[in-house]
């Protein structure tokens, strides 16, 4: 790959530059390292000037606002806490046993095949018109499941346009749009919606501690991008890019050799798969109307509360959902002859996840010392006492945000070490200017999609580049780069105007989200 790339010139100007700067870039590891330093000397110079605010809720006896005072990660009680609490602040760090619960269930669908094969069988035989929408489609939803899509779905696509006598790489660009522009665009909540807000739980507990989040926050928002996100994805193809590289004449053979499958077994499968996830639905929808209703809070005075059970348990739905439509595929196949298989797949998934824990322990730190710190809520009550007298509207303020974070994405491109980064600023400061936690992540999420597909960053940039040069070899970074500008743009242009559409509407972002937060009352002196 590296090799390949290198005979092209290197890019310049803007192109050239973020490469640079990228490769310059320290892992994500060394970033969060650095910062925790960065951290500490702060927070020894805010304690030693006497930086304190008034909390933005608790009072003391007199119900005078309690002093917030900036303490020193140097600080005795902070350098025991760090010590004594290692394993604890890890363990307990929200994202990591959401992450993993789910990727147990998801890894074993992905090594029987099932997720290949449900992508490969929802783009087949689509019309030739119809190609670009079914594949930016599929893409989208295929962040279900994480990066199997990048791996399978994307250079099927470019084997699907060269067939039907389109440019291949036209099909690479709409697919890695929808998989990585559409990042977080999809009809049903996944492992990034449990992933993001409980990063987000961590940041509102600065404001309200018993703050609780559920992954379906964001439900409406997301499948709302993906509607808005696929007639862009389909006019950019179409309409700039797919006439901008000209009229393929290079058949159908990129050199890539086809999977061997058995179609009969694989649409059986697939079929008895299908049964298995629908026994899983149902099987949720009992345990929340059936007798005994353990998934429903019968106590509770609006449908949002009695709910409540229900959301909070669809982590643990999408483990069972995937193991168990993993496990039927697998056995139908023959990718899966016992049940050691299925505990080998899932080990192996975990095996996958070592980079992440590595990464998920520092961010644990830097998230958990930033709280000890007390900077986040003083930068919070002074960002929202500025933004307050900017009288800057909520719709503008959440754009801005959005902006913000497709240009952090250019340089830092893991999701989570970004929203780790920004949701302990972001989310206390907005929640003191009566936004919701759910409405300020899904504006993360807006930004963060927008600006993946030009990051050299992105870690399957490369990968992507190599799916390219099998059919273009003088394809290089910077033709890449080129070519998902304009997807980036529009995706960006969009987005925000669904963001600020959004709030405008005051449209509730997720079952039992709202756009709007009031903060809670305080106790009485």
């Amino acid at each position: 790959m590296a090799e390949a790339a290198a005979d092209q010139p290197r890019p310049k100007g803007i192109l050239g530059w973020i490469e640079r700067t990228g490769n310059a870039l320290p892992d994500p590891v060394f970033i969060f390292l650095w910062l925790i330093l960065i951290l500490a000397v702060i927070s020894a110079i805010a304690a030693a000037a006497g930086v304190q605010v008034p909390h933005p809720v608790n009072v003391d006896d007199t119900g005078a606002p309690v002093l917030v005072q900036a303490s020193s990660i140097f600080d005795p009680a902070n350098i025991r806490r760090l010590l004594v609490e290692m394993p604890t602040t890890f363990t307990h760090f929200h994202p990591l046993g959401y992450v993993l619960v789910v990727m147990l269930g998801a890894g074993v669908a992905e090594r029987t095949g099932l997720f290949g094969a449900a992508m490969r069988g929802a783009v087949k035989g689509a019309p030739t018109f119809l190609l670009t929408p079914m594949i930016a489609f599929v893409a989208m939803m295929g962040n279900l499941a994480a990066d199997a899509a990048y791996v399978v779905l994307i250079p099927l696509a470019a084997v699907l346009y060269a067939s039907a006598g389109r440019h291949p790489i036209a099909g690479i660009a709409a697919a890695f749009a929808g998989v990585s522009g559409g990042f977080s665009a999809n009809l049903l909540p996944g492992q990034l919606d449990a992933l993001l807000f409980g990063i987000t739980q961590a940041a509102t507990e600065t404001i309200t501690p018993d703050a609780t989040m559920n992954i379906a926050g964001n439900w409406w928002f997301i499948a709302a991008m993906l509607i808005v996100f696929l007639p862009v994805i389909w006019f950019v193809t179409d309409r700039i890019i797919e006439p901008r590289l000209g009229k393929w004449t290079g058949g159908a053979a990129s050199g890539i050799e086809p999977v061997a499958t058995d179609g009969a077994k694989e649409g059986k499968a697939l079929g008895y798969a299908g049964l298995a996830g629908l026994a899983v639905v149902a099987l949720w929808l009992f345990l929340t109307l059936g007798p005994g209703t353990p998934l429903m809070n019968s106590e509770g005075d609006n449908l949002v509360i009695q709910l409540t059970p229900l959301l909070q348990s669809l982590v643990a739905g999408f483990f069972v959902l995937f193991l168990a439509m993993g496990w039927v595929y697998g056995a139908v196949t023959g990718s899966i002859k016992g049940h050691r298989d299925v505990v080998r797949m899932m080990a192996q998934s975990m095996g996958d996840m070592a980079y992440y824990l590595v990464l998920a322990f520092v961010a644990a730190h830097f998230v958990a010392m930033f709280n000890w710190t007390n900077l986040g809520l003083v930068v919070a009550v002074n960002g929202a006492d500025f933004l307050k007298s900017t009288n800057m509207p909520a719709p503008a303020l959440l754009a801005s945000i959005v902006v913000m974070t497709g240009i952090v994405n250019l340089l830092i491109g893991s999701a989570s070490a970004k929203w780790a980064l920004l949701a302990p600023v972001l989310v206390p400061m907005l929640m003191l200017l009566n936004i919701s936690p759910e409405m300020t992540t899904a504006a993360f999420r807006v930004g963060d999609g927008a600006t993946n597909i030009i990051s050299p960053l992105m870690v399957y940039f490369p990968l992507i580049l190599t799916f390219a040069q099998r059919w273009d070899p003088n394809f290089g970074l910077g033709s890449l780069a080129a070519t998902m500008l304009p997807y980036s743009i529009w995706i960006l242009i969009v987005g925000t105007a669904l963001t600020v559409g959004w709030v405008m509407l005051d449209l509730p972002p997720g079952p039992g989200a709202t756009v709007g937060y009031t903060l809670p009352s305080a106790p009485a002196p």
